[in-house]
């Protein structure tokens, strides 16, 4: 695994501003599925899924469907793990709606080496049932639909496997079609797919009136870290999920250890570190992605894990 590009960061957050600018100028616009959002402006190029079936973009995946739709590659070593791991947080609180009235589709942007078998063991890493297709297809094929959908970002093109890492999600059938980031709130992202892009005729339950919503909770850094970083695979006292418990971690290993580790798992990884690849061979070979921690962030993490830690056992 190689080092995370210093001027990555930068480019991620200029494809989350475009991603805004496109709600703006793409997300707001109703058309009916033969306008110009339906057979006239998206490709129906051929796509093969991770199980090896054959199917049209258009005709098969998103006609007359809400669908959410996002470009990875399964050798990526930080934003795609992340992006899947979050993105499986939506897809469980979605449910068994996935695969019957909404869609999910994760598309290579490196044929190359994402065959369908490489797919399949990428989405049966992320413990990923049905209704969710992970596809791939020719180079230029993916590229146009990369265009198409407003997800290209030419000044990153170089070789370096940078993309756009924007999600988006529409009703084909309506021509609504929004652009969002997949590090969104999770609950906030499936009640997009699964009720607002249905025009409201879904039913939403346990829908609390605006005069009961709480106020928003103040949280400390390390809260916020935790939360909006780590919840996709980890937990404090509730087992093993994608990745370990983290109950106790503070304790268990050395604090400097600890610390490069929430900074730089890749690298330690590739150094042959023998905690990383114990915790590699034991979570199914899935790595933990790097996430730009900074020393600050790492010592709040820690400091809160520590802190949720005795909380727990307390409690118990």
């Amino acid at each position: 695994m190689s080092l995370i590009r210093s001027n990555k960061f930068r480019l991620w957050t200029r494809a989350l501003i475009l991603a805004a600018l496109l709600v703006l100028a793409f997300g707001g616009r109703h058309t009916a599925s033969g306008g110009p959002y339906g057979s006239r402006y998206f490709p129906n190029v051929p796509l093969t899924t991770h199980d090896g079936e054959q199917v049209y973009f258009y005709e098969d995946l998103i006609k007359d469907k809400v669908v959410a739709i996002n470009f990875i590659y399964t050798s990526c070593p930080d934003s795609c793990p992340a992006e899947t791991a979050k993105l499986r947080q939506v897809y469980q609180i979605l449910g068994d709606r996935v695969g019957r009235d909404v869609f999910m589709y994760s598309i290579s942007i490196d044929p190359e080496h994402d065959t369908p078998a490489v797919l399949k063991k990428f989405a049966t890493k992320f413990r990923i049932g049905p209704g969710w297709v992970f596809l791939t297809g020719k180079e230029e094929d993916i590229t146009l639909l990369r265009r198409k959908l407003g997800l290209y970002m030419e000044e990153i093109q170089d070789g370096s496997g940078d993309h756009n890492l924007s999600l988006i999600v529409g009703n084909e059938r309506t021509g609504k079609w929004i652009t969002r980031s997949p590090f969104d709130d999770p609950t906030s992202l499936a009640t997009l797919i699964g009720h607002d892009l249905f025009g409201g005729i879904t039913p939403r339950e346990n829908v609390r009136s605006y005069s009961e919503v709480p106020d928003v909770p103040k949280f400390s850094r390390g809260e916020y870290l935790y939360r909006s970083r780590c919840t996709s695979c980890h937990t404090i006292g509730a087992g093993d999920s994608l990745g370990p418990d983290l109950l106790g971690v503070t304790e268990q290993r050395e604090h400097a250890w600890l610390m490069r580790w929430l900074k730089e798992p890749d690298k330690m990884l590739a150094e042959g570190d023998p905690i990383a690849r114990d915790q590699f061979a034991r979570y199914n070979e899935l790595a933990m992605p790097n996430l730009r921690l900074d020393d600050a962030d790492a010592a709040a993490l820690i400091a809160y894990m520590a802190a949720q830690s005795r909380g727990v056992r307390q409690a118990d």
